[in-house]
């Protein structure tokens, strides 16, 4: 993580390159060389494992900072160039045949521009997570948080691109609800160090409601499991995140439905865990794409979380198994061959290594 930072603005970028496919020969190609908002409370829990206080610090600064010239009360731009930019348009240059002829390659991120909700509950999750560090928080930031939370609240209703960045119809996607219902838990945690005490009475309502939808339209009997979008059978990975962010416990019958539902039905032979399937067009591109790591380690953690400490440890060496010879992961592994596959090294992967360790290592000392 350490070095996928830039130190003059604090930015951490998802990737180093641009355009390395999800499947060779495919046109899943994207540039990530842009700080996601989406990775600030996932990074933060992870270098606060690993000890890294300043950069937490220095991340969380640069994001807010980038952040609070977007708008929340329209949608909050989802991610920025290490400088702060916003403009971040994609374009493509045809010149280029793309590594090993998987092309298009593509400089700038057509996502940047979409609305993804679950960036609320992001930030301001990462502010919980700092907040011991912060201390008296300064009053543009503080306003910053409440409105963070107020669009939250306001919008969570409203469907959107979700966490995967579909670039097809926008849905009313779980993860995005859930991540709604974070921002809230969160800011009535921290009402008092926002000075927010007046608004915490609104704010519970609505985290309420956000609750009481994603356990009814979120869960899928057919499925038998928590679901990628609302009265939706087709499941999604990130539902997992329901108990990471401590909505539900991993011990929750639900979730062990759900745990078990990825495990049959999104898990590889090599162990490995898709995102979700792409048989319905959901996302609006073509081709397929490798098991995802971040969503492996996910599993991991929410296993031992569950106490099955002993499947935890066997799905995080399935993932950590494909490392290369440094050590580094890219985003994806191809279910045939165990090649790395996506832009390298990727944060998210790592991010999710170190969190699911940390997970392991606190289950297997209870």
């Amino acid at each position: 993580m350490q070095s996928l930072s830039y130190q003059p603005t604090g930015a951490i970028i998802a990737a180093a390159t641009t355009s390395l496919p999800e499947e060779i020969g495919g046109d899943r190609n994207w540039d990530y060389r842009y700080s996601w908002v989406r990775d600030a409370s996932f990074t933060m829990k992870a270098l606060w494992v690993a000890a890294c206080p300043d950069e937490a610090q220095e991340f969380f600064g640069f994001m807010t900072a980038a952040a609070a010239h977007s708008r929340p009360d329209r949608h909050l731009q989802i991610m920025f160039g290490i400088g702060g930019e916003h403009d971040l348009s994609e374009r493509l240059l045809p010149q280029l045949s793309g590594w090993r002829h998987s092309g298009p390659v593509r400089v700038g991120n057509g996502a940047w521009d979409q609305p993804q909700l679950d960036v609320y509950g992001e930030l301001l999750d990462a502010a919980f997570q700092l907040r011991e560090q912060l201390g008296e928080i300064e009053p543009a930031t503080r306003q910053f948080l409440i409105a963070l939370a107020d669009a939250a609240a306001r919008q969570w209703e409203q469907p959107d691109n979700g966490i995967w960045e579909v670039r097809g119809e926008p849905q009313h996607f779980l993860y995005s609800k859930l991540m709604c219902w974070v921002a809230l838990d969160r800011a009535i945690t921290m009402a008092e160090q926002l000075h927010a005490a007046h608004r915490v009475d609104e704010w519970s309502s609505t985290a309420a409601k956000i609750r009481a939808a994603i356990l009814t339209r979120g869960w899928n009997d057919e499925a038998g499991a928590f679901t990628q979008s609302f009265n939706s059978p087709d499941l999604d990975a990130a539902a997992l995140m329901m108990s990471i962010v401590g909505f539900l416990p991993a011990a929750d019958p639900r979730m062990v439905s759900t745990v078990d539902a990825i495990i049959l039905r999104l898990t590889d032979a090599r162990g490995l865990v898709y995102r979700y399937k792409t048989e319905s067009g959901v996302d609006g591109i073509t081709g397929n794409e490798g098991t995802f790591l971040l969503c492996t380690f996910w599993l991991a953690h929410v296993l031992a979380d569950a106490g099955r400490t002993v499947e935890a440890r066997t799905v995080f060496e399935n993932a950590v198994r494909h490392v290369n010879d440094v050590g580094l992961l890219a985003e994806e592994i191809d279910s045939v061959t165990g090649e790395q596959l996506g832009n390298f090294p990727q944060a998210f992967s790592h991010v999710g290594l170190v969190n699911a360790a940390w997970a392991i290592h606190q289950a297997e000392q209870l």
